[in-house]
């Protein structure tokens, strides 16, 4: 058994590579092998967004605060609610963030394969955020 304590992990910003605007990304865990999940408390500011992603094996979202839209590669903009969970397939293209004038958080779950968690892709562009 392992405990970890509130605030044991620093918090970190996310990079520039990897989103567009201000966010907070907080580690909560992460499993060693042979397990292969982790999952870490992600804050976007209002506006702030990944970029375009993928999953190896997938990735769920559970919304804790705020109001949020989630996007698949040919699908429309969805608004997500605290409560909400999002299930993103295998390899399933996808980017999410925060709303316009409020900001989002949720916990982001995924599992390693051959060591890697997401395959990051292009930034979102504007036309494409906006609803």
């Amino acid at each position: 058994m392992e405990i970890k304590r509130a605030g044991t992990h620093a918090s970190t910003k996310g990079p520039s590579d990897w989103f567009t605007g201000k966010v907070r990304i907080d580690p909560l865990f992460q499993t060693p092998d042979p397990a292969r999940v982790q999952g870490a408390s992600v804050t976007f500011e209002p506006g702030a967004r990944t970029a375009w992603h993928t999953h190896p094996l997938g990735q769920t979202l559970i919304v804790t605060a705020g109001f949020g839209w989630v996007q698949r590669e040919g699908g429309p903009v969805e608004e997500i609610r605290p409560g909400d969970v999002v299930w993103f397939s295998p390899g399933e293209k996808h980017w999410h963030g925060a709303t316009p004038n409020v900001a989002m958080t949720h916990i982001a779950i995924q599992e390693k394969l051959d060591g890697k968690v997401v395959d990051w892709l292009e930034q979102v562009t504007d036309q494409q955020y906006k609803k």
